[in-house]
């Protein structure tokens, strides 16, 4: 899977996927991935080709969601209120440009008005300095109690 972004292609910061409510994350993840992808900002970082994949079930929820522009798409009706992001471990793999990273994040749902507090793995693939396959596992459940009413 070759990545057709250039490394100096930035991506459309007028996108709604340069969602403030998700500043955290993607601190988190370019911090975790210093040295390893090209950009100053996760879309930056993203292959216009890349394949995210999503091992959790949620209704409504895609589990596959391929190339950048689909994913910008629904990155912009993010709606989760971060305000922090945390505990980082990085794992380089002994598979050569796949790095495992674990961290949380915190914030508000604002329709339900609790709080988000979520742990995620993410194996990231990287060829050219773009994220090209991105695997993550979540705690499915901290999502459906911060997101469903009482």
């Amino acid at each position: 899977m070759k990545s057709k972004t250039s490394k100096t292609e930035k991506a459309d910061r007028k996108h709604p996927a340069f969602n403030k409510n998700a500043e955290p994350f993607f601190q988190i993840i370019i911090e975790g991935l210093k040295g390893e992808v090209d950009g100053e900002h996760f879309w930056d970082a993203v292959a216009e080709n890349a394949v995210f994949e999503f091992l959790y079930n949620i209704p409504g929820f895609a589990n596959r969601i391929e190339g950048r522009a689909a994913y910008m798409d629904w990155f912009g009706h993010y709606s989760i209120v971060l305000y922090a992001a945390n505990n980082l471990r990085v794992h380089k793999s002994k598979q050569p440009h796949v790095v495992i990273l674990e961290y949380e994040v915190h914030g508000t749902v604002p329709h339900t008005g609790k709080a988000y507090d979520n742990r995620f793995c993410s194996i990231v693939t990287i060829e050219g300095r773009k994220i090209v396959h991105w695997r993550d596992y979540m705690d499915s459940l901290a999502v459906m109690l911060a997101v469903t009413r009482d």
